[in-house]
């Protein structure tokens, strides 16, 4: 498991959803996996589909969920947040993910290359 705090999950905070930002952050906060640090951002362009949050780690996919608005909604972004973890390069089929938030993946995009990696 890791130690470091390398992975991040990402809260917009300018978004007006069921949950406030602050609630959101709380109760994701008591219960992310080991690695997690929680960021928010002031923007992400989800605006149509609030709350939006978004998962980053060095050498991973990135994902962007929006209409995280019910508890269940958390359950499945605290359920993502391990399974992403546990993946060696964040790469998760809509199938793989949990079923709350197989309607709300907004995007996924792959990892960032370091120059002069192949």
């Amino acid at each position: 498991m890791t130690t470091n705090l390398d992975h991040i999950l990402l809260v917009c905070t300018s978004c007006r959803g069921a949950k406030s930002t602050g609630t959101l952050t709380g109760a994701l906060a008591q219960s992310l996996p080991e690695g997690f640090v929680i960021r928010p951002v002031l923007c992400m362009a989800g605006c149509d589909y609030p709350t939006t949050i978004g998962f980053q780690a060095p050498g991973k996919a990135q994902y962007l969920f929006g209409g995280i608005t019910t508890d269940e909604d958390l359950d499945a972004v605290l359920e993502f947040a391990d399974q992403y973890r546990c993946c060696p390069d964040g790469w998760t089929n809509a199938t793989d993910r949990p079923r709350a938030l197989f309607t709300k993946t907004l995007s996924r995009m792959p990892w960032i290359q370091q120059e002069g990696a192949a």
